[in-house]
């Protein structure tokens, strides 16, 4: 059977890396565009993820049985919807689902419908609109967080959480402005109430009608230790017991797991493929942030390292309407992955840096390193090519362990410039 993954960075890698491990009888496993480090686990092709008909057309010709797409701007442009249309299997939401991440007024408003517990929040559509909402109280005094938000999809860069009313302001007109994400994403901006309370992830995997739970997961947002500085991709990750005691992850599946995949279903829109909730767990109980319509990334990477069944098995039983069927199992153990970057990131950053130490770290079921953003020289050398390059990806029994893996990996390697978070996991996220 052959399988095709769209996307280029770790948490497409992860995929392919976890189809290998879990699912031995898989053929050849394909990428489209694919990365340096991923093309030792794939065969990698550089065609645009825009271009359907070149897509479908490889797809053809190559016999590709099963494709799962990796990242949010297809599925939000409807590649699913032109697979199905020609006859093609594929895995991920169809755009009418994908919206509950292309774009976070229906999120929002999508939560109100359902009765989903979230922030108050108004949608703005100018700088002036913004001003003048923040200035009636709604959201607090002058000294109370609030949470902007761009409209569209945005690389994890149009979200800004704001410490004063008068920051809130500078954000909204930045966002405006189309300097920091474009004009497309932020046509309309959200502003939120900031909670209080603990950050985590409940990610699952869904066919229409059932759903399997993945293990739960913290991101580390913050380009800076302690969860400061801007707003990145993701820093680091982790799975833990820890993250969400059982009680919690119980409301969290009645309150809003369920409730996403019946108002899905009510509204015309049967989620399938994998839905990703981030929560703000507050004194008041767990309440929804977002919506992701994919494997969230580093998430992906420490989460996939855990898994047990053939992920080939589950791609197959979610596009057939059968995940009802198999039993999704886990390791039972912790995990962390650590994003290493480059410097400058999130800002600009310098492209073709070598990269050195990857061929000491000696990866093994326990450790493994993810490309994000990589190429390759001729000769074998390692580059640097985007600004989150590599994760640094490790399992173990305790959480402590994993990130003494993790850690211990990375003294092995470097850059000029190599940054990276050092508490992944032991800063726990609160706001």
């Amino acid at each position: 059977m052959k399988v095709l993954v769209l996307g280029s960075g770790g948490r497409e890698h992860a995929i392919l890396w976890a189809l290998g491990k879990t699912s031995p009888s898989v053929g050849r496993l394909y990428c489209v565009p694919g990365n340096a480090g991923i093309a030792e686990v794939a065969e990698c092709r550089s065609i645009s993820l825009n271009d359907i008909s070149s897509l479908t057309r490889f797809v053809r010709d190559e016999g590709i049985a099963l494709t799962i797409v990796g990242p949010e701007a297809p599925l939000a442009s409807g590649i699913v919807d032109d697979f199905e249309r020609s006859g093609l299997a594929i895995v991920g939401p169809l755009r009418a689902a994908a919206r509950l991440e292309s774009s976070k007024v229906f999120a929002k408003d999508f939560m109100a419908r359902h009765g989903i517990p979230t922030a108050d929040y108004r949608v703005v559509h100018s700088s002036a609109e913004a001003e003048k909402i923040l200035r009636s109280g709604i959201f607090g005094s002058p000294d109370s967080r609030t949470v902007v938000k761009a409209d569209g999809l945005a690389a994890g860069k149009g979200v800004i959480v704001a410490d004063t009313r008068a920051e809130a302001e500078k954000a909204a007109s930045l966002l405006m402005s189309g300097k920091l994400i474009g004009h497309e994403a932020a046509k309309q901006l959200l502003l939120e109430q900031a909670l209080q309370g603990t950050e985590a992830s409940v990610l699952l995997f869904a066919d229409g009608k059932d759903y399997a739970l993945m293990p739960s997961a913290r991101d580390h947002k913050r380009i800076g230790e302690g969860d400061t500085g801007p707003n990145t991709g993701g820093m680091g990750s982790i799975t833990d017991g820890s993250v969400i005691n059982p009680p919690i992850l119980n409301r969290v599946v009645h309150e809003i797991v369920e409730p996403t995949l019946e108002g899905a279903r009510a509204e015309g829109f049967p989620f399938r493929g994998v839905l990703f909730l981030g929560l703000m767990l507050t004194a008041d109980g767990p309440k929804l942030l977002e919506y992701n319509v994919r494997l969230g990334d580093p998430e992906a990477q420490a989460i996939l390292v855990r898994l047990k069944t053939s992920l080939i098995d589950i791609a197959n039983a979610i596009h057939a309407g059968r995940l009802g069927t198999i039993k999704v199992e886990w390791t039972d153990e912790s995990s962390a992955c650590v994003i290493l970057a480059s410097k400058g990131y999130p800002g600009e950053y310098k492209l073709g840096v070598p990269i050195e130490g990857l061929d000491h770290v000696g990866e093994n079921d326990h450790l493994r390193v993810f490309h994000a953003g990589t190429s390759r020289l001729e000769r074998g050398n390692f580059l640097t090519a985007g600004g989150r390059v590599l994760g640094v990806t490790a399992n173990d029994q305790t959480l402590e362990k994993a990130l003494d893996r993790c850690y211990g990996a990375i003294e092995k390697i470097g850059w000029e410039g190599m940054q990276y978070r050092r508490d992944i996991g032991k800063f726990g996220g609160k706001f």
